[in-house]
């Protein structure tokens, strides 16, 4: 076949690599030029390359794989829809060429802690897809299982892909400014279930009614923070039960926060089906610290702790991130703001009450940020105009016995290139203290 690859990212470069290797002739387009990518990959395996342009003609492609960042609505790929030219992402891709069973975890918030702790719960797995490695990179070598985390963007160019178990964390708001409404973006998630049959297994949230209505045609299994489920996994009194038998402590748990419980039952659930041993399972929890961005511990400097929840990046996810810090009884300065994706911050900004003392505000979002928190009362917010600017001013604001946290609530692409990075600078400042 002669493919187009668009986009030069982690995951487009993936892509083109594999279909070299596949015998097919590919060519890489990005609107970015040259000065601005590394295409040495490209050329030292004979990828075409296209670039500084969207392509002008793309009649002669027999397949198109779409980078999870690009628009669909881009006027070349609403041409190549028009002449029937198949269009699918990286993740499709890899299934097609994937002879092992495949986890998939998706939903707004939870996605990277759940997804890594089952790679640590699953000896011989793999881990990658929205985090890590792209999932056509990691085709090659020996695993039992695929465990991939999947976001929106990638289920929107999704096909056959068919998961044996997968997973729905929850369900708010998030990425409004491409899917438009929440109805649409729920049901690009929901599209990880499509091609699922009765011999396969879907996880889901039965505290969140729109998690729980879903009709796949899959084995549904609950798990609850909220209710006590005979058939599922629970939490009650501190302990997680598995069809109503105890199965593991909280007290047992190294990772912070309340909304950490719901991510370790749905890995539980999760590995439960890929028939784990509970042993296992109990021993990756309990030596489990969590993911980097996501709630982390950097240091501690005059009584004064720093914490990089650079993954919260919409407003439920750096709710959860309040409350956890809050639980370990830290008054906290907050620094959020970033990219604008259309979020509603109201839930965001009650959560403040009694738990933050001073928010920095940073990003292309912060007038309507500081708008949305002025009408709700909350004045104890100062504007940066630099990411180095908001971390003095909120060490400057924190005393001892206080909790710097970034957790922005946005996306991090107007500074920088991604979350990691945005956290990786945090990290930095503080440990320079």
């Amino acid at each position: 076949m002669n493919v187009l690859v668009c986009g030069t990212g982690a995951s487009g470069t993936a892509a083109a690599l594999a279909l070299k290797s596949f015998g097919e002739t590919v060519t890489v387009s990005d609107s970015k030029s040259v000065e601005d990518i590394d295409v040495t990959p490209f050329r030292e395996n004979k990828i075409n390359l296209y670039l500084g342009k969207n392509p002008d003609d793309i009649s002669g492609f027999d397949l198109i794989v779409a980078s999870p960042g690009l628009p669909l609505d881009l006027p070349f790929l609403q041409e190549a829809r028009a002449k029937n030219i198949p269009i699918i992402g990286e993740i499709e891709l890899g299934f097609r060429h994937c002879e092992k069973p495949i986890i998939a975890i998706t939903g707004t918030n939870g996605k990277t802690t759940t997804t890594a702790l089952v790679g640590e719960i699953i000896r011989n797995s793999k881990v990658g897809g929205n985090i890590g490695a792209p999932f056509t990179g990691m085709l090659s070598g020996s695993a039992d299982w695929f465990v991939l985390e999947i976001s929106s963007f990638q289920l929107e160019t999704i096909d056959t892909f068919k998961p044996k178990i997968s997973a729905i964390l929850n369900m708010t708001p998030d990425h409004l400014d491409r899917h438009g409404t929440f109805e649409n973006y729920a049901a690009a998630k929901f599209r990880i279930f499509e091609n699922q049959t009765e011999n396969d297994f879907i996880i889901l949230n039965y505290d969140d009614p729109v998690c729980r209505n879903v009709n796949p045609r899959a084995k549904k299994i609950f798990f609850s923070a909220k209710e006590f489920l005979p058939d599922g996994v629970c939490l009650k009194d501190g302990i997680i039960f598995v069809n109503g038998s105890e199965f593991i402590k909280l007290e047992n748990m190294r990772l912070i926060g309340s909304h950490n419980a719901e991510n370790v039952m749905a890995a539980i659930a999760v590995s439960l089906c890929a028939n784990s041993p509970k042993k296992n399972i109990k021993s990756a929890i309990a030596n489990f610290k969590g993911v980097a961005h996501r709630i982390e511990y950097v240091c501690a400097k005059s009584g004064v702790e720093f914490y990089n929840d650079s993954k919260g990046t919409n407003p439920d996810s750096s709710i959860k991130a309040i409350k956890a810090i809050a639980e370990l009884g830290r008054p906290i300065i907050l620094i959020a703001g970033g990219y604008e994706k259309k979020s509603d911050f109201g839930e965001f900004i009650k959560t403040f009450e009694g738990a933050v003392k001073r928010v920095v505000v940073i990003g292309e979002v912060a007038e309507r940020f500081c708008d949305a928190m002025t009408a709700l009362g909350f004045s104890e917010f100062v504007r940066a105009d630099s990411f180095d600017e908001a971390f003095t001013l909120a060490y400057q604001s924190a005393e001892s016995g206080d909790a710097v946290l970034l957790s922005p609530a946005c996306a991090s692409w107007d500074m920088f290139n991604n979350f990691e990075e945005r956290g990786n600078l945090f990290k930095t400042l503080a440990l320079e203290l």
